[in-house]
């Protein structure tokens, strides 16, 4: 049996940053092999100077827009890959809807890595927020996640994507058309 020759990512290093324009900027291609969902590109650029940052992943395949709906109800769910492009959106009813668009960022991670970045979102807003009752929501959402994420409470996340790049691979998600 063939041995998969591995890529090595191409890198460009001394660009000009779109934020700061200074001629600090890497850009970054890699090709990945995701499995049960086939050949992905992820793009990345990032700026020495100012520390901008924006990534992307779209997959080599065409795929059809969707929708994948889960329900995170142990720890072991921690584990399931999610894949997220720019244009995908993840929600989690009463909580947070991360919005696809021109800020968005495309990742590989896993439903502990989405959950730890609705974590900061969150924190971000209690730590800043002057009303009372916003910072006791936020707080009550936080100890929820936690107990989410020790599999003592279950969650409900969605993830939609009208380009088809994104998915959460796992049987427990249930693939809809968008």
């Amino acid at each position: 049996m063939a041995k998969e020759e591995i890529k090595e990512p191409s890198i460009i290093r001394g660009q000009e940053c779109p934020m700061c324009r200074k001629k600090a900027l890497t850009l970054m291609e890699d090709e990945r092999e995701v499995p049960f969902f086939g050949k992905c590109f992820l793009f990345s650029m990032t700026c020495s100077n100012c520390h901008y940052h924006k990534a992307d992943i779209e997959s080599a395949e065409k795929h059809e827009p969707s929708k994948y709906t889960i329900d995170i109800s142990s720890e072991e769910d921690m584990k399931i890959r999610v894949v997220r492009s720019s244009k995908g959106t993840i929600k989690i009813p009463h909580m947070i809807t991360m919005e696809a668009g021109e800020s968005a960022n495309g990742f590989i991670s896993n439903i502990e890595g989405v959950l730890d970045r609705v974590k900061k979102v969150i924190e971000f807003a209690r730590d800043n927020e002057d009303d009372d009752t916003l910072k006791k929501k936020a707080k009550n959402q936080l100890k929820k996640l936690t107990r989410v994420m020790w599999g003592q409470e279950s969650l409900k996340m969605i993830l939609e994507d009208p380009d088809g790049n994104s998915a959460i691979i796992s049987e427990k998600a249930v693939k809809s058309k968008l």
